[in-house]
């Protein structure tokens, strides 16, 4: 893909603009926003930022035009004017008006939009994880870095009160001295089958679909939905649930790391994987039972570990995916609605309940836009580093043994297996990684 200059996004021009003011603000001083997606995840997304009276969603891009109708209906209704809808996201990075785009598509089509709407001079919202690969996610870091832009990981938890009552809790030392975290997932999935391959519905352009991925027939298990289950488009259940209960375990360790003047941990240094598809006999291509231990060398050495179960009809401890931080006074569970914390013989000493809705997320990017602050998860100090963890976990179950990671290059020493896996062997013509 050729790389072109573009114009800076107005973004620095509402600098100025408190909450309020825009707020009140008349249409043409809000922030303009252009869509990637309108089907899944991304029909969320839409109606999140409609909903904000900072922004205005200005032009939907959709690969699939059938899932179009539902979503620009409501966000006509939201904010009161319809929005231009396009097949092609490129079109949104042509336009010189628009100050963020909202990457809202499967797994591997979010580093080559995040990464050129970045050299175009605009913000991005971005789902998780970061990119399909590490190779990714570290290109959309460097972009983001090199262009001066704000890039939010879709992970909303970091902006929950829930989430954030939580470590303050941590951080008073009520837990005592904590040095293990757990993260899993045991919501129950479906078999999806084994469908035979078929024709592509006429409202896809099913080859910019499949985008850097390898050219396959078109099978349904293959596409909306399903795709995050096949190693050419998802991250597996890991990368797609997994991610936002590896970092709230990972941001609980952090908590009490700061509780016990302890240097705060990025990266782990080594990383061991078991598992596999061992449940489900169906088309499905990554781990379906699975459990990953990241060590930490600091101060104090430190354990995070994460378990998938996505066949078990039960929940543990007391969630079926959530986190848990174990300290020598007590212990925390945090779950999607509520935490609660237990001390001896399982005795509840406090219990706070939450939400995990995505609202101040969508709130907190829109007003680093205008103060040019971090956002809450920041792509490359929260936002990536979560996403490595479920890369290196992925990666360490698919090689069968324990990787050292050199925390610096994102590589894996001594073992040119692993770091094959560490990105594509090559991205498909012409939706070639951009260099940065």
């Amino acid at each position: 893909m050729d790389r072109r200059t573009f114009l800076q996004g107005s973004a620095a021009g509402l600098a100025s603009l408190s909450l309020e003011q825009v707020a009140k603000a008349a249409a043409s001083e809000r922030i303009r926003v252009g869509m990637i997606g309108a089907g899944g995840r991304a029909s969320a997304l839409n109606r999140h930022f409609a909903e904000n009276p900072q922004a205005e969603i200005v032009t939907i891009a959709e690969i699939d035009s059938a899932r179009l109708g539902n979503t620009v209906e409501t966000v006509t209704k939201l904010q009161g004017k319809q929005p231009s809808v396009t097949q092609d996201f490129r079109h949104l990075l042509d336009d010189n008006s628009l100050d963020a785009i909202v990457v809202g598509t499967p797994d591997h089509w979010h580093a080559i939009p995040t990464i050129l709407a970045c050299q175009a001079g605009k913000d991005v919202y971005v789902e998780k994880p970061d990119g399909h690969n590490i190779v990714e996610g570290q290109r959309m870091v460097a972009a983001m870095k090199k262009h001066n832009r704000i890039v939010q990981l879709g992970s909303q938890h970091r902006s929950t009160e829930r989430l954030k009552s939580a470590l303050d809790y941590i951080r008073s030392g009520a837990l005592g001295r904590c040095l293990v975290a757990k993260a899993w997932e045991s919501t129950k999935q479906g078999n999806i089958g084994n469908p035979p391959d078929g024709t592509p519905p006429e409202t896809v352009d099913y080859d910019m679909w499949l985008g850097s991925a390898k050219k396959r027939p078109f099978n349904k298990n293959r596409f909306h939905g399903r795709w995050r289950w096949f190693h050419d488009y998802g991250t597996g259940d890991l990368g797609n649930d997994g991610v936002h209960r590896l970092d709230m375990a990972f941001a609980a360790l952090n908590a009490a790391c700061a509780a016990q003047g302890d240097a705060a941990i990025s990266l782990p240094s080594k990383i061991s994987a078991t598992g596999g598809k061992w449940y489900f006999d169906d088309m499905q291509e990554w781990p379906d039972t699975l459990q990953v231990t990241y060590e930490y060398q600091s101060k104090t050495p430190k354990i995070l570990t994460y378990e998938m179960r996505i066949w078990a009809p039960y929940h543990y401890h007391g969630e079926s995916e959530g986190a848990v931080i174990y300290g020598d006074k007590a212990h925390m569970t945090i779950g999607n609605s509520r935490w609660r914390v237990y001390g001896e013989r399982g005795k509840l000493i406090k219990e706070v309940k939450g939400d995990s809705d995505a609202t101040p997320h969508v709130a907190n990017f829109l007003d680093c836009i205008k103060t040019r602050s971090k956002p809450a998860c920041d792509l490359e100090t929260v936002g990536h580093p979560a996403s490595v963890l479920c890369h290196a976990g992925n990666i360490a179950a698919r090689v069968g043994r324990t990787l050292v990671l050199d925390p610096k290059t994102e590589t894996f020493e001594n073992d040119d297996a692993a770091n094959q896996l560490r990105g594509r062997e090559e991205w498909r013509k012409p939706w070639v990684l951009p260099e940065v």
